[in-house]
């Protein structure tokens, strides 16, 4: 039985969608050889998309989606180096906040960012340096405190929590984690949110069969349907999503929250992810 390809989907340029086809098996060989799906960015076309769009176009098609997806350098070893070129330059605005929470979200711990910010600081002055580290506090800040709640909540499952999930990152809002259990027959994956991380509004198709079960496992999630109140998940909870229903997933706001995600066989089987969970919405969730 060959796999299943998924279709994933991100809006394009002049109101067209782009696609890729992937199947499970080389969402696998991908993970093994270390490469990352696309990195896919649009603040180019959502601040300056009508006033200057060829600079949105050259921001968010060519140096984010060409040169941050070139693989010859590590992703992890790309954010570093984007760190050190706002800080040598002097730029200590909310790009490099940004660019130092997507350095996190690749992986470079507390220890590693003050080393790599003390490092610069002797060739690019003492003062960027503690500009730069007074914004990395409030980055890093609840590092210790997250992995403690991290392993409390790993020891209550018989699952693995998994990698940070940075293939799908740019459809969670919040840290994932994505452990896969089985890739042959049938997907399944072992699927971990930090609190307030969820999933965006997602739709599964397939011409026959198909959608996807939800088994939760440990900690508090919700689910929501388009159009529905969201409904509160717990261990031993399931959950049945049928193709062509709008909805999202992930961790209630104090809480973790993993379950299995069950690809349920089917023809022509995608997935189209659409825009993220409102913050209003979700805050009134408890």
């Amino acid at each position: 039985m060959s796999p299943t390809p998924l279709r994933v989907s991100w809006p394009g340029t002049a109101g067209k969608r782009l696609e890729i086809m992937i199947t499970t098996n080389e969402i696998k060989e991908r993970k093994e050889k270390g490469m990352k799906e696309k990195i896919v960015q649009t603040a180019g076309r959502n601040s300056l998309g009508e006033f200057a769009p060829d600079f949105a176009h050259y921001n968010d098609d060519v140096l984010f989606g060409e040169n941050w997806n070139n693989h010859d350098i590590d992703h992890k070893t790309r954010c570093i180096i984007t760190v050190v070129a706002l800080m040598s330059s002097g730029v200590t605005d909310s790009s490099l906040k940004y660019h130092l929470e997507n350095a996190k979200k690749a992986g470079v711990t507390k220890k590693e960012i003050a080393a790599v910010i003390t490092h610069v600081a002797f060739y690019a002055g003492w003062p960027k340096g503690w500009d730069v580290f007074n914004m990395a506090k409030e980055v890093w800040t609840e590092e210790a405190a997250s992995q403690d709640a991290k392993t409390a909540h790993a020891a209550e499952m018989v699952f693995p929590i998994g990698a940070p999930n940075d293939g799908f990152a740019q459809y969670f809002i919040g840290q994932s984690y994505l452990a896969p259990l089985s890739t042959e027959q049938v997907g399944i994956f072992n699927v971990t949110f930090e609190p307030g991380c969820r999933n965006n509004w997602h739709i599964h198709h397939a011409s026959s069969g198909g959608g996807q079960i939800l088994v939760c496992v440990a900690g508090r999630g919700f689910y929501q349907e388009w159009g529905k109140e969201a409904q509160e998940l717990h261990p031993g909870d399931v959950v049945n999503i049928p193709v062509g229903v709008k909805h999202w997933h992930g961790a209630a706001p104090d809480s973790w929250f993993s379950h299995l995600a069950i690809e349920v066989p089917g023809t022509d089987a995608s997935n189209e992810w659409l825009e993220a969970v409102d913050d209003t919405a979700y805050g009134t969730l408890k």
